[in-house]
């Protein structure tokens, strides 16, 4: 016989439960549960105990249990095992002696409120915990995202970080609120970085809500006006990422900012050149050097078709017309461009070494090499090929850090590390 019963309970009070569950709740001898909660069972006859101090709540309970008396009725919010109370109870306590009466989720009450299938949504609880796994998803590019607030991490300080990982994917941003009560309020705000932070600035939200945040299964390929950017504002060094299309399965596959302007550092660049970009992804890197220098031409090597397509679209945005793309895996894809000046490989699709030996046949006398390396086993590769032709080199190993907001404080979230490789042949 269950002698503890935990009742999930939604905004809409006792009215919510089955008559069963109803009548578990007006029999119990003890009833434990927040002020709200137990201000939905006016009449109920059993003794009330606050849901404060949950290790007086635990030991209370033991002490019932071991005096044989049953009745015990806990009153939490939604889903019991859905990051609440049940966890710890289901830890602390006999499972035999427990039974859960569900209520509907927050976070499956918000789906179904913007009519979104949530199946494969990833639910995140910022409720007393950091934004660290928020973050990753961000950076993950996870499509459908829920987030459990508090009064710390607020829609305001999601839309803050959000801001602050200049995302090369934008975000529908959905704040739920006081689902399942009679004022019950749910809306969207369809702009951007800072203007999406002023419009949430201007909110008063309810204590008890939800933040969704889509991701289009399509954002690699828009353009619309509300999504290009404005190129008399953006810098001539050093493009945000986030003003980049970027690939809709794989938003964070790309050179980030950062490590681009050390790239294009080690890369000498002069006017006039002939540049090779070899796996070259969204063509963050090849648009950078056309903008800095519009008589160079670059040749943008991507062997994805997706790949080739994001290229074209990123010069379309940018208006760069001195960028070629080529659809083709390397070194195959190489033998008919013209020597270049200037080599950079961000991707070599397993074929470094038969790349290395291409780009040493038609890099001009005076050319440069650069490649961004992010795993020791092509680093290896890399410096044997080096060492075996007598090249000169240098190693730069980056490790950078972003600073992004932590409430009302601030820490540096790492990128992952790369080892740029610049090389020259010897004379």
């Amino acid at each position: 016989m269950t002698l503890v019963h935990v009742v999930g309970i939604g905004l809409d009070g006792a009215d919510g439960l089955s008559h069963g569950v109803r009548e578990i709740v007006e029999q119990a001898t003890l009833l434990i549960g927040s002020d709200r909660h137990l201000s939905y069972f006016p009449d109920a006859s059993a003794q009330r105990l606050i849901l404060g101090d949950l290790t007086k709540v635990v030991e209370e309970i033991r002490d019932r249990l071991s005096a044989g008396s049953g009745g015990i009725v806990v009153l939490v919010s939604g889903d019991p095992l859905f990051f609440g109370l049940g966890r710890l109870l289901v830890a602390q306590l006999p499972s035999a002696e427990l039974t859960f009466y569900p209520h509907l989720s927050s976070v499956q009450l918000a789906f179904n409120r913007i009519k979104v299938p949530w199946q494969d949504a990833r639910v995140i609880s910022a409720h007393g915990r950091s934004l660290d796994e928020l973050t990753q998803a961000l950076q993950q590019g996870i499509e459908k995202i829920a987030v459990l607030t508090d009064t710390q991490n607020t829609p305001e300080a999601i839309a803050r970080l959000l801001l602050a990982l200049d995302l090369p994917s934008t975000y529908e941003f959905w704040v739920c609120e006081n689902l399942g009560g009679a004022d019950e309020r749910v809306r969207s705000f369809p702009c951007v970085g800072r203007q999406l932070i002023t419009a949430l600035q201007e909110q008063d939200f309810a204590s008890l809500n939800v933040v969704v945040l889509l991701r289009p299964s399509d954002s690699g390929s828009r353009s619309g006006d509300a999504f290009l950017p404005n190129l008399d504002a953006l810098p001539m060094l050093g493009v945000p990422d986030g003003s980049f299309l970027s690939f809709s399965d794989r938003p964070g596959l790309m050179t980030k900012r950062e490590v681009r302007v050390l790239v294009l550092g080690e890369l000498a660049l002069q006017p006039g050149q002939i540049i090779w970009d070899i796996g070259a992804g969204t063509g963050s890197v090849s648009i950078e050097i056309a903008r800095l220098f519009p008589t160079s031409r670059v040749y943008a090597i991507e062997k994805t078709a997706a790949g080739t397509m994001l290229i074209q679209q990123n010069c379309d945005r940018f208006q760069v017309e001195n960028v070629i793309s080529i659809h083709g895996s390397a070194p195959e894809a190489l033998y008919s461009l013209p020597a270049p000046n200037r080599i950079f490989i961000g991707g070599s699709g397993g074929n470094l070494t038969e790349i290395l030996d291409t780009c040493n046949s038609h890099l001009t006398a005076s050319g440069r090499l650069v490649l961004a390396l992010a795993t020791l086993e092509h680093l290896n590769e890399a410096l044997s090929w080096l060492s075996r032709q007598q090249w000169d080199y240098h190693l730069l190993q980056v490790q950078l850090s972003r600073s992004v907001p932590v409430g009302s404080l601030t820490r540096f979230s790492p990128l992952n590390p790369v080892t740029i490789l610049a090389a020259n042949r010897s004379f």
